[in-house]
């Protein structure tokens, strides 16, 4: 990377797509600057500047231009820095789309579905909602073992674009567990999910970056608090 190049980063320190190019920026060994900005309050004006059409995080702005959509930084940072350190996407253009496709399941189906169940005062509408979460978790679970082929992550002996996709949702799952009691991560259920799971929150590149259990579990229950009482002025 040469001198003239600057390379900052939005994000909020508990999103989960925040993680992921922070993830991705350390497994290629990429110096940078941390914003934090405020989940609650008002929004600067360098993230408003830079992401006007869905003002929110994360944003990458590499030599002063902006780089949006957390799976699309991922991408880019790879492309970007190809020279330094592991590849993130898969080389194989069969790999690649199994990669795409999958990231897509979880941010466009899976997580949503745990989002709405979280937030939801509905028994009912609850219990169906973590039944497609925990279904969708078992599809995940053929989809490692097909995808990693007997390897410790998806994306094979190292960290790839899946695993920085599904793991930054991980401390979310062990905080729901202390918080509520929920045994998403079920090694009787998803056995080579859990191993996964513990394997990537004890890499060198995630355990500085993914945000301490405890404290997602008392951001959690603040958070609960604030979509139910806004659910119920609506």
């Amino acid at each position: 990377m040469g001198e003239t190049e600057e390379v900052r980063l939005l994000g909020v320190w508990f999103s989960p797509y925040a993680i992921r190019p922070k993830i991705a920026l350390r497994l290629k060994s990429v110096d940078y600057d941390y914003v934090e900005e405020d989940l609650f309050g008002s929004k600067s004006e360098l993230l408003l500047k830079s992401n006007p059409v869905h003002n929110k995080v994360p944003v990458l702005i590499h030599n002063n231009k902006p780089i949006l959509e957390s799976l699309n930084i991922v991408e880019y940072i790879d492309e970007t820095w190809n020279a330094s350190g592991p590849s993130i996407l898969p080389s194989h253009p069969h790999d690649r789309a199994q990669a795409r496709f999958w990231s897509a399941f979880v941010d466009d189906k899976w997580f949503p579905a745990l989002k709405a169940a979280a937030i939801t005062k509905s028994e009912e509408a609850k219990e169906k909602g973590m039944k497609e979460v925990e279904g969708g978790l078992l599809q995940l679970e053929e989809a490692f073992v097909s995808i990693s082929k007997g390897n410790p992550f998806f994306g094979g002996e190292a960290i790839g674009f899946m695993d920085i996709c599904l793991g930054s949702f991980v401390g979310i799952l062990k905080a729901r567990e202390k918080l509520k009691g929920e045994k998403l991560l079920d090694e009787s259920k998803i056995p080579f999910l859990c191993k996964w799971a513990n394997e990537f929150l004890s890499d060198d590149t995630v355990k500085n970056v993914v945000p301490e259990i405890d404290k997602v579990v008392e951001f959690l229950g603040e958070l609960e608090v604030r979509a139910q009482s806004a659910v119920s002025k609506t």
